[in-house]
């Protein structure tokens, strides 16, 4: 190859070709270090014909600089990044920058300086120096991770390293991982389980596209069944991904990998250090990597040899990404299932209505596992109707619930509280003038957290402490939380049970694996009587002694800019029901609700799943609505107001005029400031047929912004806020 052409990681630029100097070799695929201006840049070698660009003569071509010593991205890879590209109307650098995901590691082998406490104590000792001693005991990174770690300044810690107090320590970035072993501990499975353990087996051995969607009851053991085919993978020598919802869930499942196969997998998130991350990457790339579980970044990672994709809790929404390039990794996953020629398992016990659609016209093959493992049985649930039966004033949890809470807690059993909303209280107000707190970079309300004393906006991050007095009349002692959160609750369950064991288990309280590790370990030891959660506690654990669910507010999932609110709901109360009667003790699950005559209450408390998806499909095959028709929505976003509503107006003055295609807005979104930034939207309901992402490429092309104002487009959104 003389001359090549490149995606650059500048989306303003577009491909750019390139003379291939004497002497150096490169492939489509390579990575390549190049110059542009006075800087360097690195590059993807793509195929010419697949990219567009000007046709520059070769005379005025700048030279590669260098190929870094990488394997060349698989052609399978690079299709996989144009379709995504293609279909979430992104731009092709976008996404093929998440595949270069770790900038260490596109350099050759190396060793790197760590630190560890020495045991040493200081000369002097400061309130930091002690803060950082105690943080890191156990913790081996880098000076920068390790002030991450420990909250402070990374001048605090080279003066430990000064004192001798942290060590110096050399470390092999690429040293090999513990080798998986398929036949470690093989489970004596089900005949449920075995049946379609075999079949999907079966499909990893003969090496073509399969998807399947793995539909099991809660505690119907599909993580063991789907662990066959990931031993089947592993005795072919190919590699496997498993894609988990929620870094949460990741301890709990390492650990009942390592029971099966003896070793623990790979694990790819955003919590990984840089050299574990470096470590990950070239083990995936070279093909020394077995197994990997990760996030739904690790789908775009380079395998060598893949032979399995698990997505587990396929249902969801974890996997729809809404920032960047808008991809659904439950949908892309299939996809580069289809272009590597693999198996690919979605495992839920709730599926997405476009799932089972899927299957319903044969695309998916349905296995199902009707019934739970080792004769458990699937826990009765009640509605509690909130209209009749209120709980004491200032409180809110049902008499009926709270006896059930005291019966459990007399007889040494636990139980799990659910409420989809963190903090304390949703909205803090003054009693005295009505000031309410509001975030100054979004439109929405402060939470209160009082385990941390602060409010906080959960969509930018803004904190600040609660005042003494209110900021706007100056009334002292005035200031009253509305709505509960789950800090509520528990504190609502401690007055009740003054004597139970209470645990809150949010995004806030489990940030990390180590912080999840250590929540699973105190469940099982029955160290805990009443787990208060949101989502985060509706799937994956598996805690026998647990027989008591209460679902505290069933109606807050039907509010907000959910667009599958009813499907959503479903799913997220049918989870967390499942968490009950998991082992020999029968299990029981309250509903706590003002809509009992909701179709979704209903369904719930009848356990009748089929009635549900069947009314939610009829309803989804009136509006249109997918799997029947596609939503795509376009996002309008300025510092600006006037600037952005301006732009969204342009927007909309050029809808095209399609017979079917339909064009809603432009509209203030929801949340019409996030971040700083004003924002609008406009959604667009189109039939199955409607080319939807060339109708918005056309559309918009046509059209010039503003240097402030973002447009972005979400093809299938989960959320209109």
């Amino acid at each position: 190859m003389n001359r090549v052409r490149l995606i650059i990681f500048n989306a303003a630029l577009g491909p750019l070709d390139y003379k291939v100097p004497q002497g150096m070799t490169v492939e489509y695929g390579s990575v390549v270090v190049a110059p542009l201006g006075p800087r360097q840049i690195i590059g993807i070698v793509w195929e010419e014909e697949r990219l567009p660009a000007d046709s520059v003569p070769d005379a005025k071509l700048r030279p590669l600089l260098e190929a870094l010593p990488i394997p060349p991205l698989r052609p399978e890879l690079r299709r996989l990044i144009e379709w995504t590209a293609d279909y979430y109307c992104a731009n092709l650098a976008s996404v093929a920058r998440m595949v270069l995901a770790s900038g260490g590691a596109m350099r050759g082998p190396a060793t790197m300086t760590e630190y560890r406490l020495s045991g040493a104590e200081p000369e002097r000792m400061t309130p930091q120096r002690a803060v950082a001693m105690d943080a890191l005991q156990n913790e081996q990174a880098s000076i920068r991770e390790l002030a991450e770690l420990a909250s402070v300044s990374e001048g605090v810690l080279r003066g430990l390293v000064g004192h001798g107090v942290l060590e110096p320590v050399q470390v092999d970035i690429d040293r090999p991982y513990p080798r998986a072993d398929p036949g470690h501990d093989q489970p004596k499975l089900s005949a449920d389980q075995q049946e379609v353990a075999d079949v999907i087996v079966e499909a990893v051995e003969a090496r073509e596209f399969a998807p399947f969607l793995l539909d099991g009851v809660t505690g119907s053991g599909k993580t063991e069944t789907y662990f066959e085919p990931v031993a089947a993978a592993l005795r072919g020598g190919r590699q496997v991904l498993v894609l988990l919802p929620e870094i949460a869930l990741t301890e709990a499942f390492l650990r009942r990998f390592e029971e099966r196969f003896g070793a623990v997998p790979i694990v790819w998130h955003s919590s990984l250090k840089s050299t574990e991350r470096r470590r990950a990457w070239r083990a995936i790339a070279s093909g020394e990597a077995q197994v990997v579980v990760g996030a739904r970044s690790a789908l775009f990672l380079p395998y060598a040899n893949l032979g399995l994709i698990v997505v587990d809790e396929a249902h969801e929404i974890s996997f729809k990404q809404d920032e960047g390039v808008r991809y659904n990794a439950r949908d892309v996953a299939v996809m580069r299932a289809r272009f590597e020629k693999i198996p690919v398992v979605l495992a839920s016990a709730t599926p997405a209505l476009e799932s089972l659609q899927m299957a319903e016209s044969g695309i998916y093959r349905k296995l199902d596992l009707p019934s739970r493992f080792g004769g458990a049985t699937l826990p009765t649930i009640s509605t509690i109707d909130l209209t009749e039966h209120k709980p004491e004033r200032g409180r809110w949890l049902a008499p009926e619930l709270v006896e059930a809470l005291k019966d459990r807690l007399e007889k040494g059993e636990q139980s799990l509280l659910f409420l989809n909303r963190r903090g304390y209280a949703p909205l803090t107000l003054c009693r005295n003038c009505g000031f309410r707190f509001e975030c100054p970079n979004c439109s929405a309300w402060l939470v209160e957290h009082r385990f941390s004393r602060r409010l906080a906006c959960h969509h930018c991050g803004h904190e600040t402490e609660p005042p003494a007095t209110c900021p706007d009349c100056g009334e002292p002692d005035c200031l009253v939380a509305c709505g509960p959160g789950v800090e509520r609750i528990a504190d609502e369950v401690a007055e009740i049970l003054p004597e139970a064991r209470v645990a809150v288990v949010t995004s806030d309280t489990l940030n990390s694996p180590e912080k999840a590790a250590d929540f699973v370990a105190q469940a099982e030891a029955q160290a805990i009587d009443v787990i208060v959660g949101t989502q985060l506690v509706t799937k994956g654990f598996h805690f026998p002694e647990l027989t008591l669910v209460g679902v505290v507010d069933a109606d807050l999932g039907l509010e907000g800019g959910d667009l599958r609110a009813a499907e959503r709901t479903y799913q997220q109360v049918a989870q967390v029901a499942g968490r009950a009667g998991r082992g020999s003790k029968p299990g029981e699950v309250f509903i706590q609700t003002r809509h009992t005559d909701a179709p979704v209450i209903a369904a719930l408390a009848a356990g009748d799943r089929d009635a549900f998806y069947e009314a939610e499909t009829e309803a989804r095959r009136g509006a249109g609505a997918p799997p029947f028709g596609r939503w795509a929505a376009i996002i309008v976003s300025s510092e600006d107001e006037n600037e952005a509503k301006e732009a969204a107006r342009a927007i909309g003055g050029t809808q095209p005029r399609i017979n079917d295609v339909m064009i809603l807005g432009p509209a203030p979104a929801p949340l019409s400031l996030l971040r700083g930034r004003y924002r609008y939207r406009l959604l667009i309901n189109a039939r199955r047929s409607a080319q939807v992402q060339d109708i918005i490429r056309d559309w918009l092309g046509q059209l010039n912004f503003p240097r402030g104002v973002r447009v972005s487009v979400d093809i299938d959104p989960y959320s209109f806020v």
